[in-house]
Order: C-alpha cells, then structure tokens, then sequence
C-alpha cells in the first residue's frame, strides 16, 4: 500500500528555513512525479515543487524560484524540499503528492493529477 509521511513542517521567523521531507512507500516503480502543494487558509491549492524521480527534472512555482529546492534520497525513498529565506506569505500546510510511473511533464502543479496524498505538514512564517 502506498504511503507519503511528511515532516519538517514548524514556526520560524522571515527570512529563516526549513527542510520539508517526505518518507514514501509501497512504490516500485522507477520513474515517479512527486510534487509539493501548500495551501494557506482562504486560499487556493498551489504546486510548489515537483520532480521527475528518474531524470531528476525539477519544476518550480515562480514565487520560490531561487528559494526553495526540491531534491530526492534515493536510498531512503524520501524527497525534499529545503526552503529558505521564508516568507509570511509562504505559510500554509504543505502537502507531499506522487504520481506512480509517470514523469511530471506539465501537469507538475496540478493536484489532481496526483493519485497519492500526505497529510500535510504545517509552516509557519512569523514577520
């Protein structure tokens, strides 16, 4: 059966970080999409990061850009995302997703193309 835990999340002060990890099971195939979606209180879902597990292909939101990285531990079936230089406006509850035996290609933000969900993770950026 297939599981995301995600971990990491916590209160921080603008301009701190944190690293978000995502403990994956249950999966056998090679090549997955596994994304990260925030989604703050009155606000719409959002694709932050996502990344292709066999070509490494990365895709990021353009509000993290040069902030955030997603990266994977092969060996541990987990993946990433280091956040840095945070922001108010970056909290919300984050939430790791997975797409089993596909690539990410330009549906890398758009949760129902997802068919595995976390819990989430919650972030708090305080000004």
């Amino acid at each position: 059966q297939v599981q995301l835990v995600e971990s990491g999340g916590g209160s921080v002060q603008a301009g701190g970080s944190l690293r978000l990890s995502c403990a994956a099971s249950g999966y056998t195939y090679r090549r997955n999409c596994m994304g990260w979606f925030r989604q703050a209180p009155g606000k719409e879902r959002e694709g932050v990061a996502a990344i292709d597990t066999d070509d490494v292909s990365t895709y990021y939101t353009d509000s993290v850009k040069g902030r955030f990285t997603i990266s994977q531990d092969n060996a541990k079936n987990t993946v990433y995302l280091q956040m840095n230089s945070l922001k108010p406006e970056d909290a919300a509850m984050f939430y790791c997703a997975a797409k089993r035996g596909w690539g990410c290609g330009g549906y890398w933000n758009q949760w129902g193309f997802f068919d595995n969900r976390g819990q989430g993770t919650q972030v708090t950026v305080s000004s």
